[in-house]
């Protein structure tokens, strides 16, 4: 809970929702375009282009006092984002297969469900101090 009271935290998090934004933009347009292969298979190429982006603007901007070791905490990273696109892709299939929203709604609502694990996950361990 004190953690709750740091206001560094929160500025992080919103810088991480800055970085979010911009892979998600990423994301969704990747995906779109790559639709025609399948949107599991887009996703998954969307997925490491957006995070390609996500890591290097994280670990310059939102976790920038917290470097560490480029190879280490970018093979963490990775970790953290193949969770999290395990997580997405079990909401992709939930959002599109089960319910039967359209293909970029349902990876809209999808990575919105990830973004917290995915938050957690990098703040604790790929870009701990």
């Amino acid at each position: 809970m004190q953690a709750l009271r740091k206001a560094e935290n929160w500025f992080q998090l919103a810088k991480f929702g800055v970085v979010g934004t911009s892979g998600y933009v990423i994301y969704l347009g990747i995906y779109a375009l790559l639709l025609g292969l399948g949107a599991h298979s887009a996703a998954a190429i969307a997925f490491v282009v957006s995070a390609a982006n996500n890591y290097v603007w994280n670990r310059h901007w939102t976790f920038a006092k917290q470097k560490g070791h480029f190879g280490v905490q970018g093979m963490r990273f990775f970790a953290v984002s193949v969770a999290a696109f395990l997580t997405n892709q079990v909401w992709l299939y939930v959002f599109l297969d089960l319910a039967g929203f359209g293909k970029l709604v349902a990876a809209a609502i999808a990575i919105v469900f990830v973004t917290p694990v995915n938050f957690l996950g990098n703040k604790l361990w790929s870009f701990r101090s």
